[in-house]
């Protein structure tokens, strides 16, 4: 099957959508990584010189963890340290300086660094200072671009716009950074209020207006629907103040409401969220608002103009999804550096310890943090590549499917397949002997498509773990 995605071609059917509403994966990984298990700083070391052995160096794709934070945000659900110490962030630096070395040297020099990214928490959390010399000590002992390679680079930081200045933009661009990702969330200040989370919106217009004056390559927006107090109302205004402000790209991401999970969202009244089909209804505002202005449906909440890269790499049918989301960088090494931080190495996937206390005995000792993850047997890789195609482009060729692995599909699928049978009849798929296609329909219930594919979830015992699909 070899038919082209179009980009406008994405319907949303409510009732279909409300019909499939249930907790699964969001594909950063597969498997994922709730099936992360027993795996040793000896088992990362085998990974990486697997990795090595390749006879065309592997590139790189370096992520450091910054999990500090000066406020809590009630609705975050991310691994962070609320904090308004700032002494904390330099302990922090030199053992993760002790980490970069010895990542570094596990890897061949060769290896070039084609993409990089500071998240957490909030990178912004560090000073001026502090940003130059940890890029510097990157610099130190990887590979990465120079100024005049600024195009091969794919170097981004998640930005908090309270916590930034336009010199605080000029500096991450002068060091190296070229994309930026800014959280607004949502501009009401009544949700603001109820999620700890103040910002005008001068404020975030300021800091793109900063990134665009010092060209950076794209600049992308966060929002989040199902937050207390939201209305229709409120959030078209805000779905039109964000278009305004010209992003790349926009993630408009589902408020996952699991306080037991998450201790920050315990303070947020239950009584004031949303009810299920309001939500319903601002998941579908987003949509139809942002893709009848012109912003391509890339997958799993996320948008882009129809010349941003993801767009033309789903064009192509290059797109890739890894733990950073959506990427054009599917033959890249993915090195977590920092607390809590994951990756994706050969064919391994493994996370840090999760406490400061941890990782920096860790590194007293010598050794990396590792503290959990796993080794893909066959099928994992056959359904990870089938999640990825399905995830990335929106369909399936059986038969390619079959020539890469040297399987019979309709065989090795038997079960699946009767169960894409159903969600062929609802109207998520077209489905055939050669392949599958999603529907336009289908495309807003693509983690539920993936599922099918899930071992893990056969069960039915991880699916408390996750958000639901909408």
């Amino acid at each position: 099957m070899n038919r082209t995605l179009n980009s406008q071609a994405s319907a949303f059917d409510a009732e279909l959508v409300q019909r499939y509403d249930r907790p699964g994966p969001r594909y950063t990984s597969y498997p994922t990584a709730v099936a992360f298990g027993t795996f040793s700083e000896a088992d990362y070391r085998a990974c990486v010189r697997d990795s090595n052995e390749y006879p065309i160096p592997v590139p790189l794709s370096l992520y450091f963890h910054i999990p500090f934070c000066d406020t809590v945000c009630f609705y975050c659900a991310c691994n962070k340290i609320a904090t308004k110490d700032r002494s904390l962030a330099r302990t922090y630096l030199d053992y993760l300086a002790q980490e970069i070395r010895l990542q570094a040297g596990l890897f061949d020099a060769d290896r070039r660094v084609e993409q990089l990214h500071w998240g957490g928490g909030t990178p912004t959390f560090l000073d001026h200072e502090q940003m130059r010399w940890l890029m510097q000590k990157t610099r130190e002992h990887f590979q990465l671009y120079g100024p005049e390679e600024d195009a091969q680079a794919d170097y981004s930081i998640e930005i908090d716009p309270r916590s930034v200045s336009p010199d605080t933009i000029a500096l991450l661009r002068h060091i190296g950074f070229n994309r930026f990702s800014l959280g607004i969330q949502d501009v009401d200040a009544r949700v603001q209020r109820a999620v700890n989370r103040i910002q005008p919106l001068s404020q975030s217009r300021a800091i793109i207006d900063a990134c665009r004056s010092v060209d950076a390559r794209s600049v992308s927006v966060d929002l989040i629907y199902g937050l207390p107090l939201q209305t229709l109302a409120g959030f078209r205004q805000t779905l039109i103040a964000v278009a305004d402000l010209g992003p790349d790209r926009i993630s408009v991401f589902n408020y996952a409401h699991m306080p037991e999970l998450f201790m920050p969202q315990r303070r947020i009244r239950v009584e004031e969220l949303p009810a299920p089909a309001l939500k319903l209804e601002l998941l579908q505002l987003a949509v139809e608002y942002l893709t009848g202005i012109g912003y391509q449906y890339i997958g799993m909440d996320h948008f882009a103009r129809p010349g941003d890269e993801l767009a033309l790499a789903q064009k192509r049918g290059t797109l890739y999804r890894n733990f950073q989301g959506y990427t054009t960088h599917a033959d890249c090494d993915l090195i977590g550096m920092g607390v809590s931080a994951i990756s994706s190495v050969e064919n391994c996937y493994s996370q840090h310890v999760k406490s400061l206390e941890e990782y920096y005995f860790a590194l007293d000792q010598g050794q990396l943090p590792v503290s959990r993850g796993i080794r893909l047997t066959a099928d994992d890789g056959v359904r990870r590549a089938v999640i990825q195609q399905l995830s990335c482009h929106f369909m399936l060729d059986f038969r390619a499917i079959g020539r890469r692995f040297n399987l019979e599909f309709a065989t090795y699928f038997a079960t699946e397949l009767h169960q894409l049978a159903t969600m062929a009849q609802d109207g998520l798929l077209e489905l055939s002997d050669a392949g599958l296609q999603v529907t336009p329909q289908g495309r807003f219930l693509i983690r539920n498509i993936c599922m099918v594919f899930d071992l893990s979830l056969r069960s039915g015992q991880l699916k408390e773990r996750f958000s639901r699909t909408v």
